[in-house]
């Protein structure tokens, strides 16, 4: 596994890579300063708890395949990660959480308007970026942003009328997860340069692959002794959030799960925590979404067949594998 998570990645590829993100990180940094500390406080808190910076990577990647020189797709990584981080604050207070990516939550280490207030200075930021870059990347964010806030509405909602949870389940996680992971590829492809055919083809791999990292990030809740995200096993368990294991459980209604289902209809308690993870550990339904997740990267470098033969495209079918597996 190379530095940035990439199996077999070119060797080339992979300087240019860690040369690109640390761009992206001091630019990220030093667009977040302002006049007011607490607020330069409250925004590199989370910036500086680190993660995975997929969106970022995703961004560099899909520009290969054109012009990778062009400053503007340093700063739509920028602004993709910065979207994505404002999302979190926002989410953690939804949530009540009280950790992400293994540090004491702004929500926590503040409060709920600080929190917020956060998420909102850190798009602001996203809009004065992306002005410079043009109009055509405000109406791109602003397409992402409308989608990410439906997929919460979603989600707080709850299933409409005719849909079955699953249906409602994916389309959450693709509007939440999968729209920005998408607009990551596309910004990058745009900006470099590429055909259309393969901006399209990006776009589309990236929402594939947004969709897939959500689900292999939840089993993770499961799967895992300690989440990628920093979160606490067991954490979706504990706060009643559906994801695709608890679902199979539940649409599958076995009557020997009856009790298994009686408790995954509600939050868990500290008391059944254990003992639930436990069994869904051993649950067919876990490996029910391991085949998914494994389909899902199929499908998704099957879409990259048509993409030019390189080091940028294998390391594409590599992510892919990467996002997958490391749920196993």
């Amino acid at each position: 596994m190379t530095k940035i998570g990439i199996p077999n990645l070119d060797n080339q590829l992979e300087q240019s890579l860690i040369s690109d993100l640390k761009k992206v990180e001091e630019l990220m940094r030093s667009h977040i300063k302002g006049d007011y500390p607490l607020v330069v406080e409250t925004s590199r808190h989370l910036v500086e708890a680190g993660g995975k910076r997929l969106r970022p990577l995703l961004t560099l990647l899909s520009a290969q395949f054109g012009d990778p020189t062009n400053y503007d797709i340093i700063k739509a990584a920028v602004c993709c990660e910065l979207t994505h981080l404002a999302t979190l604050y926002h989410d953690d207070v939804m949530d009540d959480a009280a950790l992400r990516r293994g540090v004491v939550s702004a929500n926590k280490k503040w409060d709920n308007a600080v929190a917020i207030l956060t998420g909102d200075y850190l798009f602001s930021k996203v809009s004065d970026m992306l002005a410079d870059i043009g109009p055509e990347a405000v109406k791109l964010q602003a397409k992402t942003f409308e989608r990410l806030v439906i997929g919460q509405i979603k989600e707080t909602q709850g299933k409409s009328e005719g849909l079955s949870q699953i249906d409602h389940y994916m389309k959450v996680v693709a509007d939440k997860t999968g729209s920005l992971i998408a607009t990551s590829a596309r910004f990058g492809a745009l900006l470099s340069g590429a055909s259309m055919e393969v901006v399209e083809t990006l776009t589309k791999f990236g929402e594939k692959i947004g969709v897939a990292f959500q689900v292999a990030d939840d089993l993770l809740d499961i799967a895992s002794t300690e989440t990628a995200s920093g979160k606490t096993p067991g954490t979706d368990l504990k706060e009643g959030v559906p994801t695709l294991v608890t679902l199979f459980v539940m649409t599958d209604n076995d009557p020997a799960d009856k009790v298994l289902i009686e408790k995954l209809s509600k939050p868990i308690s500290d008391q059944d925590l254990s003992g639930v993870i436990q069994e869904l550990r051993n649950h067919k339904a876990l490996k029910k979404v391991q085949d998914y997740l494994s389909n899902v990267a199929k499908e998704a470098n099957q879409l990259l067949v048509d993409l030019p033969n390189g080091p940028a495209k294998s390391a594409l079918e590599n992510l892919t594998f990467a996002l997958v597996n490391r749920s196993t």
